[in-house]
């Protein structure tokens, strides 16, 4: 985005047009969709009571549930229905699985997949969420599992992608849905690299020519820390990691795996310059309505299928709707029926640059912490 949207951009992060979606039109036409709806079975196994998944004609699916549990149930098993190879491409991406399906050509991008992997202490790590995120978790992942079962079983039908691919699709932990980082919104480690390249050929005053930062801020070198040591090369990992999987004839896959240091650079210039998003906060005094207006522009690239995941969900004490991450529980950008809410990311220090001096073969210690970067 332009500076002066950025400026703008990051008063707050919202979420949606709560105006509109309050508006008695909108409530007809939600109410016109669902009179037209499909149902879809949900007689299956895990469901604690009943509970039924309304289709509308939109292809929006309203689960209703008469407790969490089996809401989010019906989430994670209504992902798995129209997102299977999606989510499970998603989950042995993150997990460093993918050449066990695809063959040895992805055993790299893997290794540097696992690189990313939380492997801390995973009570403290539930502990630092909301009080039922596990629970919520544990039901989504059961309802992805009891579809997964139900297709290994030959019960419902093997999407096409798995069949072209020769694959099936795997059982999930809870743990899945939080271990995986590779696939986080952070970008500005690339920037941290260049600045070290721009200090090491240059001096560090050089590299107030290559970007503005705003808001305004003075780098500095750490302590000890010679910027020519960090090599371009130091990106290859965080490269693979972090781009989504290439499919490519055999011929063609050890091209697709390649890492070109320069290119990646470049690249990442050309997207902090271009790529962001925007979010913004309408006064009601400031409106005809006299409502607030409050509409999140998150910046995700089209992809088929998409990024995003619309969902109704409807529980004692929980009404919802909106989209999210598909292999994920819960609503990112939504509503409910008194607030919107919504998130995106802005051109702030989201990401570090470690540089560890080795002392032997296992055993190292943290020499310096890059902190080259605010942008």
């Amino acid at each position: 985005m332009n500076t002066d949207l950025n400026r703008v951009a990051k008063l707050l992060s919202a979420a949606l047009c709560a105006a509109l979606l309050a508006s008695p039109a909108a409530a007809r036409d939600k109410d016109n969709a669902l009179s037209a709806a499909r149902q879809i079975k949900t007689d299956v196994a895990g469901l604690k009571a009943p509970a039924q998944i309304l289709v509308d004609v939109w292809g929006i699916p309203h689960i209703y549930a008469g407790n969490e549990h089996d809401l989010f149930f019906l989430q994670g098993f209504n992902a798995a229905r129209d997102r299977l190879w999606q989510i499970d491409l998603w989950r042995k991406r993150g997990l460093g699985l993918l050449a066990k399906d695809f063959g040895p050509a992805y055993a790299a991008q893997d290794k540097a997949l696992r690189l990313f992997l939380y492997r801390g202490d995973m009570n403290a790590e539930w502990a630092a969420y909301g009080p039922k995120a596990k629970t919520y978790a544990e039901a989504f992942v059961a309802g992805v599992n009891a579809y997964v079962a139900d297709v290994r079983a030959g019960k419902r039908p093997l999407p096409i992608e798995f069949r072209i691919a020769g694959t099936m699709p795997d059982p999930w932990t809870a743990e899945d849905v939080v271990r995986i980082r590779s696939h986080g919104l952070t970008r500005n480690v690339a920037s941290e690299v260049k600045r070290s390249l721009v200090a090491c050929a240059a001096g560090l005053e050089a590299d107030r020519f290559r970007v503005k930062l705003e808001p305004a801020w003075t780098t500095k070198i750490p302590d000890g820390l010679d910027p020519c040591s960090v090599p371009k090369a130091v990106l290859a990992a965080y490269d693979l990691a972090t781009r989504p999987v290439k499919f490519a004839a055999p011929k063609d896959q050890k091209a697709a795996q390649a890492h070109d240091p320069d290119t990646f650079l470049a690249e990442a210039d050309q997207q902090r310059d271009t790529i962001g998003s925007n979010n913004w906060v309408i006064a009601p005094q400031r409106t005809a309505t006299g409502r607030p207006i409050l509409a999140n522009d998150p910046h995700r690239e089209h992809s088929v299928p998409s990024l995003r995941y619309i969902v109704g969900l409807n529980a004692p004490g929980i009404s919802v709707i909106g989209a999210g991450e598909p292999a994920l529980p819960g609503i990112s950008i939504g509503h409910n029926g008194t607030i919107a809410f919504g998130l995106t990311i802005f051109n702030v220090d989201q990401e570090d640059l470690y540089v560890y001096e080795l002392i032997a073969r296992y055993n190292y210690q943290i020499y310096a912490k890059s902190n080259l970067q605010r942008e």
